[in-house]
């Protein structure tokens, strides 16, 4: 097949693939991918055999295995806590639903370094915590650095990927098998875990995925708990020895975790269809908590405070210490605009670029389709100074021009966080009923016609999931702006960071807290669009 005119038909439409559809999946795929593994590769071949050694030594392999021991820790602590809290707010008559929806999602805005140090602060030997408990006779506390500490930050800051998308799935699931379990006598509690929670088994694996994913790449927490996990070893190395080789070889050996991660997630899938088979899909009946209202509040607001409460705290506490605390805020309104202005960039691009990778992934199910869908997520789990120095080295030897532009940075949010837009989209599109847009397209209606018409809209809470998670994941990206960003562009993250790194707390407070609350004032919009449907 030498042409793209040979090429298409075997995309088109004589074979169910509408090329308009693939073509952009092709190329998202492509994009997405070729740039940092390309460097990966180029970068490794420069390695000398000491670097390729040390792939096989003992403290590599521990490396590896506390990698692995954290992230099945917190996916597992994650679908704990979100599957209840997903149930909780669509499902029931919780009391203050709305309220819980937005406060639920908010510790997905909060930056997995400052929630580290948060807890330091608040938790630790000699922190906040124990001040308090000084009175009582407690001298001491547990250390909370090391696993422990790392599976606490990332667990409660990382569940919100699996609640955003477990809620837009509730909403759009069809209640009619649930409705039939309860007229045959099942009870509540086994209703939900055997016929709720098979039909979320999408959903679930795309949140769980996302999870595991940020798990692997994450620095921030790792670092200041004191955990060892191959991301940590990358900046480690690059930060001591600037030697770009010997990262790109640890980087290569974490895409083989990754691709190991990806195959597992696409083996756990079922192909069972989750869709209605029904004429209509009705909303769901309210379950009511009765006496257990109380413990599900108690539940949230013990969530709510560790994973909300704490750092916000801690940042206010850091906040007033300082002389002129509205000077501090004076100084974060540009790096404000400048973080809102590009998270709405790459949210509104990663959107449109994960709509072709989740319609082929879900309706034209192939070995092709696999292979885009799993090459789309590299980004999200490679480091982003992996991902931020692959740009680099191809801006300027491709397109200098572009280099330390405002459109490079853009593109690299989009390569780092396009997945979780993927994982949304999917989870929406695979509740949607094929055979509605089957009678279209059997109607005469074009393919673009029934996608833009039938399709999209059926999904539009799956799209504000997506464009929320890929706005506030961007919101608190770090490596990627430090190298990428234009001269004397300043992030909200950016600010926070290099007043954290100067030991100026208080100065870090402002713009770490300016920074949770432009997050979540979109949060709070796309949940109340949810909730007038309910």
């Amino acid at each position: 097949m030498s042409t793209w005119s040979e090429a298409l038909p075997l995309l088109g439409s004589r074979r169910g693939r509408p090329a308009f559809v693939w073509l952009p999946a092709i190329l998202v795929a492509a994009l997405v991918a070729v740039p940092p593994l390309t460097y990966l590769v180029v970068r490794a071949a420069q390695a000398d055999s000491d670097a390729w050694r040390a792939l096989t030594s003992s403290s590599t392999l521990d490396l590896l295995a506390n990698t692995v021991a954290l992230m099945l820790a917190v996916t597992a602590t994650s679908i704990a806590l979100a599957l209840p809290m997903a149930w909780l707010t669509t499902r029931t008559n919780l009391p203050w639903r709305r309220f819980w929806s937005v406060v639920t999602a908010l510790p997905l805005v909060i930056p997995s370094y400052v929630g580290a140090l948060a807890f330091v602060a608040a938790l630790g030997p000699r922190g906040t915590l124990q001040s308090l408990l000084a009175p009582f006779g407690v001298d001491t506390l547990p250390d909370i650095h090391g696993f422990v500490g790392a599976w606490l930050a990332l667990s409660l800051f990382t569940y919100p990927y699996l609640l955003l998308v477990l809620r837009s799935s509730l909403r759009g699931l069809d209640p009619a098998l649930g409705e039939a379990s309860r007229a045959l006598g099942v009870g509540p509690w086994r209703t939900f875990v055997r016929v709720i929670v098979p039909q979320l088994r999408v959903p679930l694996a795309a949140g769980a995925l996302l999870v595991a994913l940020y798990v692997v790449s994450d620095f921030g927490a790792v670092s200041i708990l004191g955990f060892d996990t191959f991301t940590r070893a990358i900046f480690v190395e690059f930060r001591l020895s600037f030697d770009r080789a010997a990262v790109a070889v640890f980087s290569l050996a974490l895409v083989g975790l990754v691709v190991v991660i990806l195959g597992l997630e696409a083996a756990s899938r079922s192909r069972a269809r989750y869709h209605s088979t029904g004429a209509t899909s009705r909303r769901p009946r309210v379950v009511p908590l009765g006496r257990w209202r109380w413990p599900a509040i108690g539940f949230l607001s013990l969530v709510a405070l560790l994973s909300l409460g704490t750092p916000i705290g801690v940042l206010l506490h850091w906040l007033l210490r300082s002389a002129d605390s509205a000077a501090l805020f004076n100084d974060s309104w540009t790096a404000a605009w400048h973080s809102v202005s590009a998270s709405a960039a790459a949210g509104l691009v990663a959107l449109a670029a994960s709509i072709p990778i989740a319609i082929v992934a879900v309706r034209h199910p192939s070995p092709l389709a696999l292979l885009l869908d799993r090459v789309s997520h590299f980004g999200f789990a490679l480091p982003g100074i992996v991902i931020a120095l692959a740009l680099v080295f191809f801006s300027l030897r491709v397109l200098p021009g572009l280099y330390q532009s405002w459109l490079v940075l853009i593109f690299a949010y989009v390569v780092l966080f396009v997945p979780t837009a993927i994982g949304a989209v999917r989870a929406a599109l695979v509740r949607v009923r094929p055979s509605m847009e089957e009678a279209a397209r059997g109607l005469g209606h074009p393919p673009a016609w029934v996608l833009a018409t039938i399709t999209l809209p059926l999904v539009v809470p799956g799209l504000l999931a997506a464009f929320a998670l890929v706005f506030l994941t961007t919101m608190k990206e770090l490596p990627a702006t430090l190298l990428l960003a234009p001269t004397e562009y300043d992030t909200l993250a950016s600010q926070v960071w290099h007043s954290a790194n100067d030991a100026s707390f208080a100065q870090a407070a402002a713009p770490a807290l300016m920074l949770i609350l432009f997050a979540a004032l979109p949060m709070a919009f796309i949940v109340g669009r949810e909730n007038l449907r309910d």
